[in-house]
């Protein structure tokens, strides 16, 4: 069964209820241990351009949001599902998800 690791930054005010549907949807679990994460504070940027509906700021406007970066670490079968409730959980129109493939060593 192969593993994952998922990163995803959201506003620090959504970052236990982000947390909460990735713990949901089967991922973070290690072990016997189930809703796992690691989380750093940070500063996000963007700049919305026409055709954006941005959840905080507006087209044309660069804008600076105080964020947490979430790491978690799913198998192969709740892949799905978590980046699922990521983008249902996610106030950003275009949630940035990264995904890694982990080897087993």
């Amino acid at each position: 069964m192969s593993k994952f690791k998922v990163v995803v930054t959201v506003p620090e005010n959504e970052a236990d209820e982000l947390r909460e549907a990735i713990g949901n949807a089967g991922g973070g679990k290690v072990g016997n241990y189930i809703h796992c994460s690691f989380s750093v504070k940070g500063t996000g940027r963007f700049l919305p351009v026409d055709g954006a509906s941005p959840a905080i700021g507006r087209v044309g406007k660069p804008e600076e949001v105080a964020e947490e970066r979430i790491e978690i670490t799913c198998e192969s079968e709740s892949l799905q599902a978590v980046v699922a409730a990521i983008r249902e959980a996610h106030s950003y129109e275009e949630p940035a998800i990264d995904v890694y493939k982990l080897e087993k060593l």
